[in-house]
């Protein structure tokens, strides 16, 4: 039956789907091929074949007809290809998967991937008398004992020594997170504390990378009392972990214990990402139980409704879903480095072979980048929590089916959750695509304010006011139309960073001032466990 879970040993097998190209279009395609190619040919003779691919910027590609001719030939392929792939016919989901193939095959076949045909990195073994190619080999032994590729070098950063660096003290743990308190940047603070939940496929210090774009030295200096979980890097001794423990033992448990430190009615909160999800599904859950203790919500490039999905739902069907399920469903470990390497591909240029070829065949050690060195930095996660996070939001989308899902013990209707919010959005993320984070316009009922920034997954969040990079766009009208095309029509762009406009509406959430704390905790039921970062961000998957 659909939607039935396969015992242990099971598996599914997909009918194949059907897809063609019509054969005028395929006729078309051929046709532009060959006269392309004879092109090149002739351009290449002349000496006027432009590679207009930033791979092939190096002038070595240019002086050296072969190379010219072999990277000229190589891009008109991966069009073609491309081409191909778009004139496919077939339902949407497959085509998508057709594309994603392709510009995965299309990436790994760059000649630039390959010593024997890369004439910028035969052009450096010369120069280097050979020490680039050993350099290249030693960087492979280190990266294959690392078990990752190198984005950044990785000895330049520590994490508590200069990445997540902001003072602070854990102040409470459990098995699942610690919660670290910060000290105040101000003689006074807010009211209403303020909780970040980072996602936890991913450490917590993507927001305290380094002072300078620390977003949660930002929030401490804007005057609130500010916690943040630390989630534990799940080893075998958390394989059985589920949804609800996160939601129950972590998130929801977080929330009551700033309440109990600060002694505050209320508390303000965010989620990132996972952590947006998580966090939404424990204000559902309260909703549930009448329990207003969380004031208002942020979310940073959260899907609540999965709808929209982008990129990663090619991965996802209910054959890819059982399998999961059979495989780690009823216990085990999803590694870090699985996760790590799925996202990768998914800019596969990017972030892949752009190190294999500077790292292995130019012998380069990249540059540091504290960004990237989060990045490398995985965690792991349980597979019961996995495999209900796969079927209930990617593949079903329950999050939104008012009473479909049961958390915790309580029936889910994300209708009931009315807390002012504060959604945010990147405009270019291939993650949480722009239409999936305003989609929880749509789902939530409480008074609402939706900013759209420039960029990507993270480059977009972390964007301090001082670097005074990118764009941001606000619509100041109230209305929240059904799609996010609509919503942008209406919206003015204003330069620079989002979060003085958040800092603004957090502030008129968080209360008066007070004094602020001078210790750490409350007392000795929650006493200084350790200086942040904390023990469990330290644990390696």
């Amino acid at each position: 039956m659909a939607g039935t879970p396969l015992k242990p040993g099971e598996t599914a097998m997909p009918a194949a789907p059907k897809v063609s190209i019509a054969p005028e279009k395929l006729a078309e395609i051929q046709q532009d091929y060959q006269k392309e190619a004879a092109s090149i040919w002739l351009d290449v003779l002349s000496g006027r074949a432009p590679l207009k691919d930033r791979r092939f910027a190096d002038p070595a590609w240019q002086k050296n007809p072969w190379a010219t001719y072999t990277a000229a030939m190589y891009l008109l392929n991966a069009r073609t290809l491309m081409r191909m792939a778009e004139a496919i016919e077939g339902d949407e989901k497959t085509r998508n998967r057709i594309r994603f193939a392709v510009e995965q095959w299309v990436a790994a076949a760059a000649p630039t991937n390959f010593f024997a045909l890369n004439v910028e990195a035969q052009q450096k073994a010369l120069q280097t008398q050979g020490v680039s190619i050993a350099k290249g080999l030693q960087n492979l032994l280190e990266d294959l004992r690392r078990g990752h590729i190198s984005m950044t070098d990785e000895s330049l950063f520590e994490v508590g020594r200069n990445v997540a660096t902001t003072e602070g003290a854990v102040v409470y743990e459990n098995e699942l997170f610690q919660l670290i308190e910060y000290k105040p940047l101000t003689p006074t603070v807010h009211e209403r504390p303020f909780l970040l939940i980072p996602p936890c496929i991913n450490k917590y210090y993507i927001l305290d990378l380094q002072p300078d774009n620390s977003l949660i030295r930002y929030a401490v200096s804007q005057g609130h009392r500010t916690f943040v979980i630390s989630w534990r890097n799940p080893d075998e001794s958390l394989a059985n972990k589920t949804w609800d423990d996160y939601i129950e033992d972590a998130a929801i448990r977080a929330i009551s214990v700033v309440q109990d430190i600060t002694q505050s009615p209320q508390i303000n909160t965010l989620g990132f990402c996972v952590g947006g999800t998580i966090l939404a599904t424990a204000l559902g859950v309260l909703a549930a139980r009448g329990d207003d203790t969380v004031a208002s919500a942020t979310f940073l490039t959260t899907l609540i409704d999965f709808t929209e999905t982008g990129v990663l739902d090619v991965f996802i069907d209910e054959a890819f879903v059982r399998y999961r399920e059979a495989q780690l469903g009823h216990g085990g470990l999803l590694k870090g480095q699985e996760l790590a390497t799925t996202f990768s591909f998914l800019r596969p240029n990017d972030l892949v072979w752009n190190y294999v070829v500077g790292n292995y065949l130019k012998g380069e050690t990249p540059p540091p980048f504290d960004l990237l060195y989060w990045n490398a930095d995985s965690t792991n996660l349980p597979g019961p929590f996995y495999a209900w996070y796969l079927r209930n939001t990617y593949l079903e989308n329950n999050l939104v089916k008012p009473g479909k899902l049961t958390v915790c013990g309580e029936k889910l209707d994300l209708r009931k959750v009315r807390q002012p919010v504060y959604i945010y959005g990147s405009r270019e993320d291939h993650i949480v695509p722009i239409g999936g984070a305003y989609a929880s316009t749509q789902v939530l009922r409480g008074k609402k304010r939706f900013v759209m920034g420039a960029s990507g997954h993270i480059a977009g969040v972390i964007n301090p006011p001082t670097a005074n990079k990118r764009s941001h766009w606000t619509r100041e009208d109230g209305k929240f139309p059904s799609t996010v095309e609509e919503w942008i029509a209406g919206a003015t762009e204003h330069p620079g960073s989002w979060w003085p406009d958040w800092a603004r509406w957090l502030a008129a959430h968080a209360g008066g001032s007070i004094p602020a704390p001078k210790t750490y905790g409350r007392g000795r039921k929650y006493r200084a466990i350790e200086p942040a970062p904390g023990r469990y961000v330290k644990a390696k998957a």
